[in-house]
């Protein structure tokens, strides 16, 4: 049954646009810049990106997840190492991320490498957490299939009998990966979707800027 009201559904896109000039030539610096300006437009979840993944049998599969860290070396988000993305990512380890900033017409494509960072980022993050955060960790077996929901409500329970007033460790399985990027397109949607797309490219360790047509 098809959704007739689907073909009209349509934004013209007019708060801005991207111009060679305009845009700095690092990516990660654009990225803070744009990342700043997107929490100023007070937009829900700023840091929520897609993540796509691939498995062993070369099917791709995405999901929404949070960047917890970013410096020059690239995009941090944390998981179960034993979910459906840390089996995918541990056995192809590539990645594309998606950026979907509504409010000011922008997305961020981010395509590259995939590592897992050491023990040490993860337990530094892992310990600020809030401690239900933590206990989740510990109760969920993520991706894996559960009878019902009891299954996590007393997971959850008895965690927190067994660690209250006490320090929770964070799991072996549980920690960041850190997706190294090649690629980082910036997008601004322009009027008649003649939108603008600057690509930068990593080629023999420097960025090259390039338009893309939309």
């Amino acid at each position: 049954m098809g959704i007739d009201y689907l073909p009209s559904l349509r934004e013209n896109y007019l708060k801005g646009g991207l111009l060679e000039k305009d845009i700095l030539p690092n990516p990660f610096a654009q990225f803070h810049l744009w990342l700043e300006e997107t929490i100023n437009a007070q937009q829900k979840e700023p840091n929520a990106m897609t993540i796509a993944t691939i498995n062993k049998d070369g099917k791709p599969s995405a999901r929404i997840v949070l960047l917890k860290n970013l410096d020059e070396r690239g995009f941090v988000f944390f998981t179960n190492y034993d979910s459906q993305k840390g089996q995918d990512l541990t056995a192809n380890p590539y990645a594309s991320l998606v950026f979907w900033w509504g409010e000011l017409e922008r997305q961020v494509r981010i395509e590259g490498e995939v590592e897992k960072i050491t023990p040490t980022e993860s337990d530094e993050y892992f310990n600020v957490r809030p401690q239900g955060s933590k206990l989740g960790a510990w109760a969920s077996p993520q991706s894996q299939v559960i009878p019902n929901r009891d299954v996590l409500d007393n997971n959850l329970k008895n965690l927190e009998e067994e660690y209250q007033g006490k320090t929770v460790p964070r799991p072996h399985h549980w920690g960041g990966f850190r997706v190294i990027p090649h690629k980082i397109e910036f997008w601004q949607g322009r009027a008649n979707r003649l939108h603008d797309r600057l690509c930068y490219t990593l080629k023999d360790n420097q960025w090259i800027i390039e338009r893309l047509a939309p």
